[in-house]
């Protein structure tokens, strides 16, 4: 597409990588710049996310990051945690703020993209596609209200989660376009009402230009890591999600093993896991804390498998969007995913096992027989997922993606 277009993302927890992990809509609209076309993110100036939050004096503050791509901070109170009620009442602030976008950006867009995972922000996003007659997408990253619903035992009934089931429906039957970077979450959205022609998958990807110009790791880190052993590797959060205390319970399967655990990352359950490790009297796992995320594929280069691990939960028919996976995929290691859903990339790329979440028994089986492999068998395993990754995931692609919605 040769016509230059104007593009306003909107993302409450977008951030850059200096101010958080960057991510999705940074390197979207990074791409999208880089091929000429305007790109605006709005974004929060504060969230629990943020590593660095930018301090703003006003309502808006722009930063440009290039000629054609600009960050646009909005204004909104700083909280204490995640389930603070600040955290809650910052949705409908932002929303509020973000119609006054029509005095702060002078660039009309071609297509405003509002992602989620609140739908508190849709009336005024919609408000403000409606105002310059632009194209609407509506993106959804986590299934809300159902994710509240179903995991945080909320009512259907609940005032707060019938306002957010009315937001979500009239989101799919209003909007031009609805995208997520979950697979099979067109099903959901089928049975609120939406047109099933509006869907559109994109999923998270990775920046070519990151992942193949890795930093070196520290020569301290790499003192860390142990010698002689086979290696599985996890980077990332150590968090409830990730379900790193069935890794643990699988070292513990093979103590005497040549078999190494290595757990690359911070987060709340770091240090539970970490006495869990000592608990149980394992010295077959590490701990290295968290790296720059420029130093990634560094890491992945010493890793034997990728592990990436899930609990069962009944949100993952709808499939999954880990951001670690792309880079997995492309580091061109074999994966051993402990998943049950839909929509598993690592069995559609072929690059690796799949087995059955929180099950120590099938995972250790799946590592012995990627180790028990020859060197050919494991390569083409790594080799499968690194053409995956290329062909689709690259974010340079998924970008074209979204510039085909204002076609």
């Amino acid at each position: 597409m040769s016509e230059k277009k104007t593009i306003w993302i909107i993302n409450q927890y977008a951030s850059t990588p200096e101010t958080g992990m960057g991510g999705r809509h940074y390197y979207l609209a990074e791409e999208l710049a880089k091929q000429g076309h305007q790109v605006f993110i709005i974004a929060g100036s504060f969230s629990h996310i943020l590593r660095k939050p930018p301090q703003i004096e006003h309502d808006f503050e722009v930063e440009k990051i290039s000629d054609n791509m600009q960050f646009v901070w909005v204004k909104i109170p700083e909280y204490t945690e995640a389930h603070s009620k600040q955290r809650a009442l910052n949705w409908f602030i932002f929303a509020n703020k973000i119609r006054k976008l029509t005095r702060i950006i002078k660039e009309k867009p071609d297509l405003i993209l509002y992602s989620s995972p609140s739908p508190i922000g849709y009336l005024a996003s919609k408000w403000l596609a409606n105002f310059y007659k632009s194209k609407y997408c509506f993106e959804v990253r986590d299934i809300w209200p159902l994710t509240l619903s179903e995991l945080g035992g909320y009512s259907k009934n609940h005032p707060f989660i019938r306002l957010m089931q009315w937001l979500e429906d009239r989101a799919y039957k209003k909007s031009d376009y609805v995208i997520s970077n979950l697979f099979n979450a067109v099903e959901h959205m089928k049975s609120r009402g939406m047109n099933n022609e509006k869907f559109r998958w994109i999923p998270n990807g990775f920046s070519l230009d990151e992942v193949s110009q890795p930093e070196p790791l520290d020569s301290k880190i790499i003192a860390l890591l142990p010698k002689d052993k086979f290696i599985i590797g996890y980077t990332g959060t150590i968090g409830v999600a990730n379900a790193i205390d069935t890794l643990i319970d699988t070292a513990a399967l093979c103590k005497d093993d040549d078999i190494h655990y290595v757990l690359v990352g911070g987060g709340k359950e770091k240090e539970s896991m970490q006495d869990k490790v000592a608990s149980l009297g394992l010295n077959n796992i590490t701990f290295i804390n968290s790296i720059s995320k420029k130093q990634i594929q560094s890491m992945l280069s010493f890793f034997d498998i990728c592990y990436i691990g899930w609990h069962k939960n009944s949100l993952y028919r709808f499939g999954i969007a880990p951001n670690k996976l792309p880079e997995y995929l492309y580091s061109g290691r074999p994966i051993v995913h402990a998943f049950s859903g839909n929509g598993d990339p690592v069995m559609i790329a072929k690059a690796g096992l799949t087995v059955e979440a929180e099950d120590p028994h099938a995972i250790l089986k799946a590592i012995k027989d990627i180790k028990n492999m020859s060197k050919a068998e494991r390569d083409q395993l790594g080799l499968n997922g690194y053409k995956f990754a290329i062909e689709n995931l690259e974010y340079k692609q998924l970008s074209r993606k979204i510039l085909e919605l204002i076609k």
